[in-house]
């Protein structure tokens, strides 16, 4: 089990470092602007709170797709909430045992936090980057969801697993900070920049 509330709590700085006037600003994420992105993260913590309950339905069953709706009033406040709420739910043991739903994929408990937490990270991250804050993630949380984006080796196997998750591994030199790893073998530059 890992504790997500150091990663939950930076991104909800991130957050609250976003401007209104940067939410059509371009992100990592191809044709995302940060209010998509914003959306997203208000999706993806209740479903990851919802895997972490075991709960079956809709926000658990939906497959992850675009978002481009306005942002519901009260936003920043509502993704505090929710990224408070899937810190919480993560931190019972029980989250992490047995099997669960999200996005659609029936996947163990382990391997859900596990997911949820490089969620949380590297969406932090593209957010970060995106509005200019400084983002750090510690070796530990960054090295723990190593195994979640590093290709197998078997093809097949991995652009099935990938597929809507990450985009193709970017080169990262070996001795790059471990996060600067991660972000590579998700598909991101770490060198991203706005502009």
């Amino acid at each position: 089990m890992i504790d997500l509330r150091p990663a939950t709590d930076r991104v909800t700085q991130i957050v609250d470092g976003v401007r209104d006037d940067q939410l059509d600003d371009p992100t990592p994420c191809t044709d995302t602007p940060v209010r998509d992105l914003l959306n997203h993260l208000l999706g993806l913590t209740v479903a990851f709170r919802d895997a972490a309950g075991k709960v079956e339905g809709p926000t658990t069953s939906t497959p992850p797709g675009k978002v481009s709706d306005p942002l519901p009033d009260g936003w920043r406040e509502q993704l505090r909430t929710r990224l408070d709420q899937v810190a919480q739910a993560w931190s019972d043991p029980e989250a992490w045992e047995g099997m669960t739903m999200a996005g659609g994929v029936e996947l163990p408990g382990e391997v859900a936090g596990l997911v949820t937490l490089n969620e949380v990270q590297m969406h932090g991250w593209d957010l970060a980057r995106a509005t200019g804050q400084p983002y750090e993630v510690h070796d530990e949380l960054a090295e723990a969801v190593l195994p979640i984006v590093t290709p197998t080796g078997d093809a097949a196997a991995d652009e099935a697993a990938r597929d809507g998750m990450f985009g193709p591994p970017v080169d990262v030199a070996t001795d790059a900070p471990v996060f600067d790893r991660v972000l590579g073998l998700a598909g991101r530059d770490p060198r991203w920049t706005r502009r």
